[in-house]
């Protein structure tokens, strides 16, 4: 069963939520003013009217001034994937604190629910938070699969829907919608530059390989795309069943092929096992190899010596040297006692647009309020400049990286201010 919590963040100045007592307050002074009104006068009777009146616009302006905003997080707590929702909620969190802990003037609240990054639960898990706890907006997820379901429920009730990092096309392209929003990536866009990347640094046979599941070959395909524009040729194009780690096979496959080089998607313990095999077989010596930000990403402390060398492509680097990014590095670091990683920041630019959009508003905020603050939103993030296209997609850099040394440095800017292609979303004009 998934597993809800419920987090209350009360405004800086320690005023408490009003939750149901001012409706009692109120209708206690309500029974007493008809009793007492009896034994006046009808001027005194309707002075007494007009101050009640404007006692109660006095008591709803302040209810509303402490409503609190109740965000949902849908992600995952537990299993593989717990320690990127653990990320994602942190960014978050610090991105609101230093908002003061509050969003345009109220109070947060968070209701967070683990998605055990299971696709079979997301629909039921997606209607709990919107339909049980009336959340305003929800955060997540981090599988893809788990979108497909919470997307579903979002198109029927309207929920706001923040993605802080599945990369599936469909979500802001197919699927889109105007009350998703994305903070993270499309797996496109931090694979198509490489293509480009390899192609110029002579490359031109290559072989691809990742899991054999919907994100790994929406991955591969944005390099093809790039590199075989480009003039090169992929000889050959390799998918591993899902989740398996056992790569010898494939391996041994890639060394009797030859290729300039290797462009690879694998993430977590995938990408730990992949990049510490090829290491061990000696194929770094003599292969170069490539992939998306993902296959290092929140793993050089596993990799070790395995990893240097390999360069990836990624719209962030903890390395990047900015002040908004020192900045954010420096406050992470005291907040939780380790350096962020991308999933840090994804979830950090979600409290960031949440925290800019509400702070725009006039007004008790409404959904149509919200969502035309949101797409407005620009941010000066840790990763650089982001804006949203009319699919709300992040407009933002894919950098260059190569490890060295157990840190990601980076090289160059692969593709700068990189829009995605989203021809398939009806709200491209």
């Amino acid at each position: 069963m998934a597993k809800l919590t419920i987090d209350k963040n009360l405004n800086t100045d320690n005023t408490p939520s009003t939750d149901n007592t001012p409706t009692t307050d109120n209708t206690h002074r309500r029974r007493q003013a008809s009793q007492s009104s009896r034994r006046l006068g009808p001027l005194a009777r309707s002075l007494q009217a007009a101050t009640l009146a404007l006692a109660g616009a006095a008591l709803s302006t302040q209810a509303l001034a402490e409503h609190d905003v109740k965000l949902g997080l849908m992600l995952p707590y537990s299993g593989t994937y717990a320690a990127l929702g653990e990320s994602i909620t942190n960014g978050l969190k610090l991105a609101i604190e230093q908002e003061g802990g509050s969003l345009g003037g109220h109070g947060v609240e968070y209701v967070t629910l683990d998605s055990e990054a299971n696709p079979s639960k997301a629909p039921q898990n997606m209607s709990r938070l919107v339909k049980g706890d009336g959340v305003d907006v929800v955060i997540g997820p981090v599988h893809s699969g788990v979108a497909m379901g919470m997307l579903r429920v979002a198109k029927q009730t309207g929920a706001i829907t923040i993605i802080p990092n599945a990369g599936l096309e469909a979500a802001t392209n197919q699927l889109c919608m105007p009350n998703v929003f994305r903070t993270s990536f499309s797996m496109w866009q931090n694979s198509y530059p490489m293509g480009q990347v390899a192609y110029d640094q002579g490359h031109r046979k290559i072989v691809t390989i990742t899991w054999d599941y919907a994100g790994g070959k929406e991955d591969l395909a944005g390099f093809e795309q790039a590199f075989t524009d480009a003039g090169g040729e992929i000889v050959e194009q390799i998918l591993v069943p899902f989740p398996s780690t056992e790569f010898q096979t494939y391996l041994a496959q890639i060394a009797s092929i030859a290729p300039d080089a290797v462009y690879t998607f694998f993430a977590g313990g995938g990408g730990v096992g992949f990049v510490r095999d090829y290491a061990a077989a000696g194929l770094n010596d003599s292969i170069p190899l490539y992939g998306s930000g993902f296959l290092t990403d929140g793993n050089l402390g596993a990799l070790g010596e395995a990893a240097n060398g390999v360069q990836t492509t990624m719209h962030y680097a903890e390395t990047l040297d900015t002040p908004q990014n020192q900045a954010f590095v420096s406050a992470y670091q005291e907040a939780y006692g380790e350096a962020p990683d991308t999933y840090a920041v994804q979830g950090y630019d979600a409290g960031k647009l949440l925290a800019q959009a509400y702070a725009s508003i006039d007004g008790e905020p409404d959904r149509e309020a919200l969502i035309a603050a949101l797409e407005a939103v620009e941010l000066d993030s840790p990763r650089g400049p982001v804006s949203f296209s009319a699919s709300h997609h992040p407009i933002q850099n894919v950098y260059l990286r190569e490890v060295r040394d157990g840190e990601h440095h980076v090289t160059s800017i692969a593709s700068e201010q990189l829009e995605v292609p989203d021809s398939a979303c009806p709200m491209k004009s």
